[in-house]
């Protein structure tokens, strides 16, 4: 059975009692329990999986970073938001995860905005003029899928009105780090960016920079940013399964004018 397995990721050898059960494994040729375990990281596991070879030490560095910067987009984010909906009414586990996977798979903050992004990085590179084309848009080109036109440049955010301080902060932090040169670009031609679109940086934008250093694929990246989303996603539901309905968060609409009625005294 183990030789219809084709896998150039994981090799595994059976137990000689139990072919159902993994004897030895290796991820990439690397021994996983009797290597790896207790003296690599978590970081350095996850490069090796989608990469195939360890990564520096820099950018183990990096993708540890970053993994803490996403670990939790907090209750204002549309997927954690979506997570806590489904602790409140007492959803299982795995679709309270799916949830906050299908709200946060889209064209804002969220996976496919990624994945554009981290494209955009292939098209563009560290070139100011080559950016300044690309950001007036169209920012997708054609082509058949089930996702429509971006409304807006990917890594940037329509509604912002200035960079968030825990933007910038990350961006600074992640920039030292990093083993690559777009993070550390980003950071020195952030305002020029933000001046030809109109928009500020978010979180997402640092995100693909980081991804493109750790030289990630716009495919790799997209999966990998979804999964960094889901802990924070899974505390805040749990978080809100033990407060119940009557403290869930709704959110509140102020009107800028008194809202008219739609209901109308008749004339008599």
């Amino acid at each position: 059975m183990t030789n219809q397995i084709r896998s150039k990721i994981w090799q595994e050898d059976p137990q000689p009692d139990n072919h159902f059960a993994t004897r030895l494994a290796r991820c990439h040729g690397f021994d996983v329990y009797g290597d790896m375990l207790g003296k690599a990281t978590w970081a350095e596991m996850i490069y090796l999986l989608f990469r195939g070879e360890p990564p520096t030490a820099k950018a183990a560095k990096l993708l540890d970073a970053l993994a803490l910067a996403l670990a939790n987009p907090g209750p204002r984010d549309a997927s954690v938001h979506a997570a806590m909906c489904g602790g409140t009414s007492g959803t299982p586990a795995a679709a309270i995860l799916m949830a906050s996977l299908a709200v946060g798979a889209g064209q804002y903050a969220g996976g496919r905005e990624i994945l554009l992004a981290v494209r955009a990085w292939s098209v563009c590179g560290c070139d100011i003029a080559a950016w300044q084309r690309y950001l007036a848009g169209p920012w997708a080109a054609p082509s058949a899928t089930a996702w429509p036109a971006p409304e807006h440049p990917p890594g940037f955010d329509p509604h912002g009105v200035s960079t968030p301080l825990i933007v910038e902060q990350t961006l600074a932090g992640l920039a030292t780090l990093s083993p690559g040169s777009a993070l550390p670009w980003i950071a020195g031609q952030r305002h020029e960016l933000e001046s030809l679109t109109g928009l500020p940086l978010s979180l997402a934008g640092v995100a693909a920079a980081a991804f493109v250093d750790l030289e990630f694929s716009a495919e790799q990246a997209e999966v990998l940013y979804l999964i960094l989303r889901l802990p924070g996603a899974a505390a805040h539901a749990l978080e809100q399964m033990d407060l119940g309905h009557k403290k869930f968060p709704f959110y509140e609409i102020e009107f800028e004018t008194k809202p008219v009625s739609v209901i109308e005294e008749q004339p008599r």
